[in-house]
């Protein structure tokens, strides 16, 4: 994508306000910064942004939301922009609200287990904020470096140990949010107990930015864990990975992550980053796990008896933290390998576990049908049923052709994951990317309700329009 030749119009009296009213840096026009600011992860869908401004406080939030609520301008609120469904994208002539600028982390409460942080605060920020206390905020990704903890909260982020710690609501005490009339929220007062009507904070939790502008947030903390020990096995198929998880499950051990990736995500890394699985061979599968304070006796009896399953190859413990980094790292380093060889499509689906083996099967039936010879690499938390699927564009085929029939595909993929009672999307959203299959995971009913809720807090339709659903 190149910076687009001139920005879309904007009322002038709204441009004047903003020249007026906020410091000379808050707003920029910038071909290149409307390129950046505008778009996400996602690469399917042209940013065509009118502005971006970087406020610093929640009172400037409040005020540039009152101004476009006056002028009819729409708003993107915008984070560290790592999603992969669309829900950053500025297509349609917005003002993109980045709150990069508001990244202040507050001090560590070890009595309550809680830190204040504003919207802008990066992942591993808050995680090395909090490390010093022995505590840690417990929501975990590859894409922590750069993700903010609005665009964590505003999409409800999953990550690698939703299976130890669950998905960030759980994580999130308190909310200020700034709503379509340019009003501030403190929602829950950092009480853990609030037994008064409904919990506001959920609406904005996952909400995607179509409800309000998350500026601050109150997150719980726990405990560092105990050491870690993290194994890499190969195995035959992904019902010996999955097997391998019951068992690890039964044990006794602390499971804080198991995940999965296959041999062809295996080969993109190689090719990118030079890592590859420290076997002597190949194999189809492969499953990261990290255990919790597990005695080297206990693990060691338990490695023995995986090694003697069915389908499963062989197996790797790491004997320091930096052989576990490396572990971590053939998990961790897939989807920038992924994009770095090539162009994948990505969907990001949520099956019940006793689902996952039959989908995948049936998943490889849909792909020889529609478009065989095309690769297939998947990858993701099979410990809380979540596979991350990743089409790669055949050489032959230029991006917009490769896009169309992509989609197409991804109308029998989400019938496969209706069929099997799953969603179309585990942790990145719908966005704009998946909007038209909604139907797919949530039914007519409550379809009206969503778009009731939408209706109700944003008449005019000011926050993140035409993502997710349109009214």
């Amino acid at each position: 994508m190149t910076a687009t030749a001139a920005p879309p119009e904007l009322p002038r009296a709204f441009l004047d306000a903003l020249s007026a009213d906020f410091p000379g840096d808050f707003v920029t026009r910038d071909a290149d910064e409307l390129l950046e600011y505008g778009r996400d992860w996602t690469r399917e869908f042209e940013p065509a942004p009118a502005a971006v401004c970087f406020p610093r406080t929640t009172d400037e939030v409040a005020r540039v939301v009152r101004l476009c609520a006056d002028h009819q301008v729409a708003i993107v609120p915008s984070g560290g922009r790592t999603g992969l469904a669309g829900g950053a994208v500025a297509a349609a002539g917005e003002l993109v609200v980045s709150l990069s600028r508001m990244n202040r982390i507050g001090d560590v409460d070890p009595l309550s287990r809680t830190v204040r942080v504003q919207a802008g605060a990066v992942t591993q920020a808050v995680h090395e904020a909090c490390a010093p206390h022995g505590l840690t905020w417990p929501v975990d990704f590859a894409s922590k470096g750069s993700s903010q903890i609005g665009g964590n909260i505003s999409t409800n982020a999953g990550g690698v140990k939703v299976i130890r710690h669950g998905h960030t609501r759980q994580w999130v005490l308190a909310l200020e949010v700034v709503t379509a009339t340019g009003d501030v929220l403190e929602l829950n007062g950092d009480l853990e107990k609030n037994n008064t009507g409904f919990d506001l904070r959920q609406l904005f939790i996952g909400g995607e930015g179509l409800l309000g502008v998350i500026t601050e947030a109150t997150l719980r903390l726990d405990r560092l864990p105990d050491d870690r020990s993290v194994l890499l096995f190969s195995a035959d198929d992904l019902d010996a990975v999955l097997g391998l998880f019951e068992a690890a499950r039964t044990s006794g051990l602390l499971l804080s992550a198991y995940e999965f990736f296959t041999d062809k995500c295996a080969a993109r890394l190689q090719r990118h980053r030079g890592l590859a699985p420290p076997f002597a061979s190949s194999a189809p599968s492969y499953a990261l796990v990290e255990v919790e304070g597990a005695s080297p006796e206990d693990l060691a009896d338990w490695i023995e008896r995986a090694l003697e399953r069915d389908g499963i190859r062989d197996g790797v413990l790491a004997q320091s933290a930096a052989q576990a980094h490396q572990l971590w790292q053939l998990r961790e380093g897939i989807s920038e390998s992924l994009a770095a060889t090539g162009l994948p499509h990505k969907n990001d689906v949520a099956l019940p576990l006793r689902a996952l083996a039959p989908f995948c099967g049936e998943l490889d039936d849909v792909f020889d049908r529609l478009y065989p010879g095309w690769e297939v690499c998947l990858f993701g938390h099979v410990g809380d049923g979540n596979i991350h699927i990743n089409v790669m564009k055949p050489d032959e085929l230029d991006n917009e052709e490769f896009f169309r029939r992509a989609h197409e595909a991804d109308r029998a993929i989400f019938e496969l994951v209706q069929s099997h009672g799953g969603s179309i999307s585990a942790e990145h959203g719908v966005g704009l990317l998946k909007k038209d299959f909604l139907h797919y995971t949530r039914s007519a009913a409550e379809l009206d309700m969503l778009r009731a809720i939408k209706r109700a807090l944003d008449p005019n339709n000011l926050f993140n329009p035409g993502k997710v659903f349109d009214l």
